[in-house]
This record gives C-alpha cells, sequence and structure tokens, in this order.
C-alpha cells in the first residue's frame, strides 16, 4: 500500500519516494500500535507520520545501539553529526539519509516549526549522560524533547478544527502520556541500559532505589514495594491520559479515528501491565492481538464514516503556493 499512500501525497520524485517507504519500515517494525493506528489516517497523511516516526527512530536507535564499540563518545557523535545534517536539511542543504530526507520533506509540506526538533535532538543527548531524575518535575522537562515535541510535530498533520494553539497543549499532553506508558512498560529494559524513567521521589515514597530494583531484575523475584511504586507510577499515566483526551476532538474529523484507536491501545498496555501483576521487570507487557484488533475495526469504522462527510485535500508540496 505505500504506493498508494505516496501517490495520495503527491510525493513523486523517486527518490524521496524511497526515503518514505524506509521510514514506514521502520514504522511498521518497531512501532506496531503506532504503525496499527496510522493506517486510520487517510492515505495522503500516513507518509508524514512515517517519516516523523522513522527520524525519532533512528535517533533512538542512535542512543540505544548496544556494544563495546557504541561507547558513550560514539553515540554523541552520531546524535552530534545527525543534528547537524537535519539542521543542514531544513536549511535548504542536500540531506544524506533516508530519515533525514523524508522529515525535512515533511517539515516543509506542513510547516512544523524547526524548534520541535531541535528540542527532539536535545533530548536524545541527555539520554547519553542522564540515568535518572529527581522528581516528576525534572522528568517532564526531559520528557518536553522526547515526547511533547512529538504530539505537536504531529499536530500540523493531523490538523485541527480549533486554532492549533488549543490544541498544543493537549497534544503535547498525549506525547507524554504515551511515553510514560513505554517507560512502565520498559522498566526492565531500561535498567540494562542503565536508566531508571520513574521519578526517583516517587520510587523512594516506597522504599525501592536503583539498588533494589536491580536486584529483581537480576533474581527475577518481586517484592511489595517494587509493585506500589509501579501501582503509582501507572496513576500518574493515567492522569497524563485524563489530561490530553479533550484534545481528541479539536483535532480534523478525519484523524480523531487514528489517535482514539493509540489512546485506547496505548492506554490498554496499562491494562495489561496491571492484569499482569506489574511484573514489568521481568517480561514486557502487551496488548493482545484479538483486543487490538477489535479496537482497530472500531476505528477503521469511525475513520470510514469520517472520510464519507469530509473531503481530505493532499498537503501542498514544498515550494508550490496552496
Amino acid at each position: 500500500m505505500t504506493d498508494r499512500e505516496l501517490d495520495a501525497a503527491r510525493i513523486t520524485d523517486p527518490a524521496l519516494r524511497a526515503d518514505y517507504a524506509h521510514c514506514r519500515r521502520l514504522n511498521a517494525r518497531h512501532g506496531r500500535t503506532y504503525f496499527l493506528a496510522t493506517r486510520l489516517l487517510p492515505a495522503a497523511r500516513r507518509p508524514a507520520v512515517h517519516a516523523l516516526y522513522g527520524f525519532a527512530r533512528h535517533a533512538d536507535d542512535i542512543v540505544d545501539v548496544p556494544g563495546p564499540a557504541a561507547g558513550p563518545g560514539r553515540r554523541a557523535g552520531a546524535l552530534t553529526a545527525l543534528r547537524r545534517r537535519l539542521a543542514e536539511g531544513l536549511a535548504g542543504a542536500p540531506a544524506g539519509e533516508p530519515a533525514v530526507r523524508a522529515l525535512v520533506d515533511t517539515a516543509a509540506r506542513y510547516g512544523i516549526p524547526h524548534g520541535l526538533f531541535d528540542d527532539f535532538m536535545a533530548a536524545m543527548h541527555t539520554d547519553l549522560t542522564v540515568t535518572d531524575y529527581a522528581d516528576y518535575a525534572a522528568l517532564r522537562r526531559y520528557m518536553h524533547g522526547s515526547a511533547a515535541v512529538i504530539g505537536l510535530q504531529m499536530l500540523p498533520v493531523l490538523g485541527t478544527v480549533a486554532p492549533p494553539r488549543e490544541a498544543a497543549p493537549y497534544a503535547a499532553d498525549l506525547g507524554v502520556a504515551f511515553q510514560l506508558t513505554n517507560f512502565l512498560r520498559d522498566v526492565g529494559e531500561d535498567l540494562d541500559r542503565g536508566r531508571i524513567y520513574l521519578p526517583a521521589d516517587l520510587l523512594a515514597a516506597h522504599g525501592v532505589d536503583r539498588p533494589l530494583l536491580e536486584w529483581s531484575r537480576r533474581t527475577g523475584r518481586r517484592d511489595p514495594r517494587i509493585t506500589a511504586a509501579l501501582v503509582a507510577a501507572a496513576g500518574l499515566t493515567r492522569t497524563a491520559y485524563a489530561r490530553a483526551e479533550p484534545g481528541i476532538a479539536l483535532l480534523e474529523p478525519v484523524s480523531r479515528p487514528c489517535v482514539r484507536t493509540a489512546f485506547v491501545l496505548y492506554g490498554g498496555i496499562l491494562d495489561a501491565v496491571a492484569d499482569e501483576g506489574y511484573a514489568v521487570l521481568h517480561r514486557r507487557a502487551a496488548v493482545g492481538l484479538p483486543r487490538r484488533l477489535a479496537v482497530a475495526a472500531r476505528g477503521y469504522a469511525a475513520a470510514l464514516h469520517a472520510r464519507r462527510r469530509t473531503p481530505v485535500a493532499p498537503p501542498t508540496a514544498p515550494g508550490r503556493p496552496a
């Protein structure tokens, strides 16, 4: 279906089509829930979402690449080089890699502010040196660049029925809610990388610290203090979802089924974590396939209804008048 999406988006240059296809493969391979929800958007808007995801994934892979040859110095150098190539591409210079080229094209088509990409890259650099966060305020400052700006990047692609400035706080909150969900689901994997994305004061309030988490991860044994802390983290995450939800109604009707589906499926990860007894230090919770398909089916029906009622115009190509 890649060609249909690219045709609908009026992306005609063969090299650029290949760049977008590369990003789509990254989305399909690494972001199952995100990719499933993206399929509910009008075809013309999907390539832009793939480009945004593909670039973010490319940067994230640099941060998390394993192996002794990928020490902090090498990763910092690779991130700095990527940041430079992105800045050059956004300024009009030729970009040298698929994810950057697709992102630059998407930013031009949708008028995405370049500062959002600067903030994202700054957060990626933070991951190379910061391994924990004292409190939720400190974590929120990090998540501005790592998550909130992703929601803000998406907003021009999704479109709004209200002034974008009114929808922006909700888009940022939804990005934060999704990332908090990932943090809770991936506690064990992040700990293996030396990082803890749960606020230290929240953990300490339940008698939990890094050595206790490492002990549980290493031995496979449970501790009620850890469970209590994870329950509190889940509550914090559900509050973020509650703040974000009103923003869905501010999106264009054709975009709401996509975002609603992602909202429900990501929220379902919290349910899966709870159903498995908050054993996230020992296994990765996931929403079951029947549940994912049922939610997607409802979203698909809503998407078809919205498209019948609302014509969808493709984005304006860079350099062409609207």
